[in-house]
């Protein structure tokens, strides 16, 4: 779905383990890392959607997480111009996120990367909760500072560095 200002409305996924840490997943084939994230379909709510896209991307079902916390509002990232697909209709500039921090509660052999046909991800590891910003592509940098900061208060991670 894309709105009125050419934004998809995307969820992301912060998904941490029981020693604080978080999920960053390496993208397939390349040597980018990433939360997991996705679009939301029409008439999906952002639930729905969170759900789909753990169990699409990372193999987890709702029983295997437990959802802590929900950023208020949507965050919002440009792509840069090389980026934008200008052939297609509507025109998508960017991306409205909300983000949701998770809990996994299941064995971490839970996770898998080969739920569909066609996996975005071929690998993971558990980082630092603040590691995720100085590693994203940059045009994601400020939306994972502004969702990581607003999502703390959930793990306590200490302060922003």
């Amino acid at each position: 779905m894309i709105d009125a200002q050419g934004f998809r409305a995307n969820v992301g996924i912060i998904l941490s383990n029981q020693q604080g840490q978080v999920f960053w997943a390496k993208r397939i084939g390349q040597q980018s890392w990433q939360f997991p994230q996705g679009g939301i379909r029409q008439g999906e709510d952002a639930t729905a959607a969170l759900y789909r896209e753990l169990e699409e991307e990372v193999g987890l079902r709702p029983e295997h997480v437990e959802i802590v916390g929900a950023t208020r509002s949507w965050l919002r990232y440009r792509l840069p111009k090389r980026y934008i697909r200008r052939h297609r209709q509507p025109l998508c500039i960017g991306q409205k996120q909300k983000w949701f921090m998770l809990q996994l509660v299941a064995p971490e052999s839970c996770v898998r990367f080969d739920a569909t046909e066609k996996p975005e991800f071929d690998g993971y590891r558990w980082v630092d909760y603040w590691h995720p910003v100085d590693e994203v592509v940059f045009f994601k940098r400020q939306v994972y500072q502004r969702a990581l900061d607003e999502l703390a208060c959930c793990l306590n991670p200490g302060p922003t560095p």
